[in-house]
């Protein structure tokens, strides 16, 4: 697992917004090479991403790299291996084979805690297994702009909810963390917090944000509530002492695959 629920994407272009993104509250902030930055600022927000990386917490910071498919994206990496301090996430996007995240492995290898592929086409949702399932990977990215726009659609629940299902299968395969999504209409927070419960029940761990108001929902929707808790709780103490039993409590049946998902909810909660 990632260990977070939310995070913040942040233009890499706009180095002036990186402190203020680290303290906008989030778990982890994003700093993105991708497609925030425009094709004339590529190098120049690379060398804004290797000053950063010597100042922010890289505990909390993860960086989306160009696509390996690009002239960019091979930049981006080989830039990154050549310095000291790396990020503790490394997103990659448009990852349609596992072969993409095997080259970013076989460079980085374990100077990073994790690498989070970004699902965004058909073709790539396809893979997902075989992606989920590659070295290096502790989560993966529902990259539902370009899926819309793929499949001619709206960036909307309803017309992706075949996709976000098939890709919470591909994580699921593989047990790493799936993330869903930012939700772009900034100003609809119903909306907001109505998607992320629907991510969080359908098996998301995180969502990202786009803005750091954005943040406060998205926690308080995706992570346990005290009644999640407290009946996870209950439950656990409960089947523990009957011995790991198959049980009635409380009217419903406690055994082993609900006792995984109770115990999912303890170990979030911390």
């Amino acid at each position: 697992m990632t260990g977070f629920t939310n995070f913040l994407f942040v233009p890499a272009n706009r180095p002036e917004r990186f402190e203020k993104a680290a303290n906008s509250g989030a778990d982890l902030i994003c700093i993105d090479l991708e497609d925030s930055v425009p094709a004339e600022q590529k190098d120049s927000a690379r060398e804004s991403v290797l000053d950063a990386l010597k100042t922010l917490d890289r505990a909390k910071m993860a960086v989306r790299i160009n696509g390996l498919k690009t002239a960019a994206g091979l930049a981006d990496l080989l830039a990154l291996s050549a310095t000291e301090q790396l990020p503790a996430l490394l997103f990659l996007p448009m990852v349609e084979s596992a072969t993409e995240v095997e080259i970013a492995h076989s460079i980085l290898g374990d100077r990073v805690e994790g690498l989070i592929p970004l699902i965004e086409t058909v073709r790539g949702l396809r893979a997902g297994d075989a992606i989920a399932g590659s070295a290096g990977v502790t989560g993966m990215m529902f990259g539902g702009g370009d899926f819309s726009a793929e499949l001619g659609t709206k960036l909307e629940w309803e017309p992706l909810l075949a996709a976000r299902g098939a890709f919470i299968l591909c994580c699921a395969s593989a047990a790493v963390a799936a993330i869903d999504v930012p939700y772009i209409d900034m100003s609809n927070e119903a909306g907001l917090e109505e998607e992320s419960a629907r991510a969080k029940a359908m098996g998301f761990h995180a969502k990202a944000a786009i803005h750091p108001k954005q943040i406060a929902l998205i926690a308080k929707a995706m992570k346990p509530t005290e009644a999640e808790v407290a009946e996870a709780i209950d439950a656990i103490n409960a089947f523990d002492a009957a011995g790991g039993k198959a049980i009635s409590y409380n009217g419903r049946m406690l055994e082993a695959p609900v006792m995984q998902r109770y115990r999912h909810i303890a170990a979030a909660a911390g």
